[in-house]
C-alpha cells in the first residue's frame, strides 16, 4: 500500500479518530450490554414475577437475546447508508437511535404497574436497540481501520475494541455498587433504573466526540469514483467465501463473551454461589482485556491475523471446561483466574483480531456492508440465542454443565472451519500487498495467488 496517509495516520488526525472510535463504541455497546447484566440480575423479578424463579430468568434472557436478532437488518441497513453517505453521519445516526431506546428503558412500567405490557415494551425496545448496534462496530473499525498505516493496522484497530468491553464493565460496575448499598426492595424499585437513565450522559460524550471527527478519506477516494453496483449485490456476487467465513469465524467470540460475562453468573447462582463472586472476576478480568486488546492487535501486524485467530480459539477451547468447574468450586482466586484466562486471552485474541481482519476481506465500495454483514449475522447466530439456550439446555441437565459445554466447543470448531477457508490479509504477511483494494493500495494479487495463502 502506498504511503500516502502515514503522516496524518501517524498524526493527531488518526489519534482523534482512534479516540472517537473508542468513545463512540463505548456509548454505544454501554446502550447495548447494560440488558445482560440487568437480565441476570433484575429482569426476572421486576418483568417475570409470576414464573419460577430459573424460567424467569430464561424469559429474562430471551429480552436480552430479542436485540441480537434486530442487529443483522440493522447491519444490512446501516452497511449500505455506510457505504453510500460515509462512515461519519451513519455513527451518528446508530448512536442517537440506540441512546434512546436504553434511557426509555429506565422510564418504563414495571409488571406490578401495567402487567404483561412492561414486557412487551421491554422486547420493542431491544428491537430498536438491536437496529440501531447493527450499524455500529462495522463503521467505528472503518473510521480507524482506513486512517491507520497498513504495517500498524492490527493494532490501531485494535483500540477500537476496547470500547465493547469497556461498555460492559460500567454498567456491571454500576450495578454491583447500587447492589451492594441499596437494600434488596430500593434497588427492584428504582436502583436498577439509574444505568439505564446514565445512558443519557454516555451518549451526549460520545455524539460530541464523533461529530468532531474527519469522514474517512478512504471513503473520500471512493465516492469520487464511477458508481459502483449495490454493495450487498457486490457482496453476495464477487465475495461469498469471505462473507460465509467471517461469518463462521465471528462464532467464537460471539459465545464465549455471554459465557463468561453473562451466563456464568446465574450459573453461579444455580449452584448456590455467590454470583458478585462472579461479577467481581468478571470486573478484573475485562479491565485485564483492556490492558490487552493492543498487545493482541500488535500480534496480528507480526504473526497475521488468521494465524492469532485461530490460537486463541484453541484457548478458548482449552479453557471451557476448566471455567465451569472454576464457578462450581466457589473459590475466588480460582474463577477470578479463570475468567482472566478466558476474557484477556480467550476472548480478547479472537476480538482483537476481527478490528483489521473483517475490513480487509472486503473493497472499499462494499466494505461497510461487508463487516456489518459478517459481525452482525455471525452475532445473531451464536450471540442472539446464547443465553436463552445455554439456559434451556442447563434446564435439562438439571443445572449440569455438559450440554452448555457441548454447545459452546460446536460453535468453536465452527469458526476454525470458518478461519480454514479465509486467506491472511495482513500486508506484513503478504509482502506488503493489501488482499482487497483500498485506495492508495499497490495492485490486488491475482486470485490465485490468494488460493496458494488458504
Amino acid at each position: 500500500m502506498s504511503t500516502d496517509l502515514a503522516p496524518s495516520a501517524g498524526g493527531r488526525s488518526l489519534r482523534r479518530t482512534v479516540a472517537a472510535s473508542v468513545i463512540g463504541t463505548i456509548a454505544e455497546y454501554y446502550d447495548f450490554f447494560i440488558y445482560g447484566t440487568a437480565s441476570a440480575l433484575v429482569f426476572n423479578k421486576v418483568f417475570f414475577p409470576e414464573v419460577d424463579p430459573l424460567v424467569g430468568t430464561l424469559a429474562a434472557f430471551s429480552t436480552y437475546a430479542v436485540g441480537f436478532f434486530a442487529r443483522p437488518l440493522g447491519g444490512l441497513v446501516w452497511g449500505h447508508i455506510g457505504d453510500r453517505l460515509g462512515r461519519k453521519k451513519t455513527l451518528v445516526y446508530t448512536l442517537l437511535l440506540t441512546g434512546l431506546g436504553t434511557f426509555a428503558v429506565g422510564l418504563m412500567p414495571t409488571y406490578e404497574q401495567i402487567g404483561l405490557w412492561a414486557a412487551i415494551i421491554l422486547v420493542l425496545v431491544r428491537l430498536l436497540q438491536g437496529f440501531g448496534v447493527g450499524g455500529e462496530q462495522g463503521g467505528a473499525l472503518l473510521l480507524t481501520a482506513e486512517a491507520a498505516p497498513p504495517g500498524k493496522r492490527g493494532f490501531y484497530a485494535s483500540f477500537v475494541q476496547m470500547g465493547s468491553p469497556a461498555a460492559y464493565l460500567i454498567p456491571t460496575v454500576l450495578f454491583a455498587v447500587l447492589q451492594a448499598q441499596l437494600p434488596e426492595a430500593q434497588f427492584l424499585s428504582w436502583g436498577w433504573r439509574v444505568p439505564f437513565l446514565l445512558s443519557a450522559v454516555v451518549v451526549i460524550i460520545g455524539l460530541y466526540i464523533r461529530m468532531r471527527v474527519p469522514e474517512s478519506e478512504t471513503f473520500e477516494a471512493v465516492k469520487q469514483q464511477e458508481p459502483q453496483r449495490a454493495p450487498l449485490k457486490r457482496l453476495l456476487t464477487d465475495h461469498r467465501r469471505e462473507v460465509f467465513g467471517g461469518m463462521l469465524a465471528k462464532f467464537v467470540e460471539a459465545a464465549v463473551f455471554p459465557l463468561y460475562t453473562v451466563f456464568l453468573v446465574s450459573y453461579a447462582e444455580a449452584h448456590d454461589v455467590d454470583s458478585s463472586i462472579v461479577l467481581d472476576a468478571v470486573i478484573i478480568a475485562i479491565l485485564a482485556e483492556l490492558i490487552m486488546l493492543p498487545f493482541w492487535g500488535k500480534l496480528t501486524d507480526r504473526i497475521g491475523r488468521r494465524t492469532t485467530f485461530i490460537g486463541a480459539a484453541v484457548l478458548n477451547l482449552v479453557l471451557l471446561v476448566p471455567a465451569f468447574l472454576a464457578v462450581e468450586s466457589g473459590d475466588v482466586v480460582l474463577i477470578t483466574l479463570l475468567m482472566i484466562a478466558g476474557l484477556a486471552f480467550g476472548h480478547a485474541g479472537t476480538y482483537a483480531p476481527q478490528a483489521s481482519y473483517f475490513p480487509e476481506l472486503f473493497p472499499s465500495g462494499a466494505r461497510y456492508s461487508g463487516v456489518s454483514v459478517v459481525w452482525q449475522f455471525g452475532a445473531m447466530i451464536a450471540s442472539g440465542p446464547f443465553t436463552v439456550v445455554a439456559s434451556a439446555l442447563l434446564v435439562l441437565a438439571d443445572g449440569g454443565f455438559t450440554w452448555v459445554a457441548v454447545y459452546v466447543a460446536g460453535l468453536i470448531v465452527l469458526s476454525l472451519i470458518g478461519l480454514r477457508f479465509l486467506p491472511e490479509t495482513a500486508p506484513n504477511r503478504r509482502s506488503g500487498a493489501e488482499y482487497a483494494d483500498w485506495p492508495g493500495a499497490e495492485e490486488r494479487p491475482e486470485r490465485t495467488e490468494v488460493v496458494q495463502d488458504r
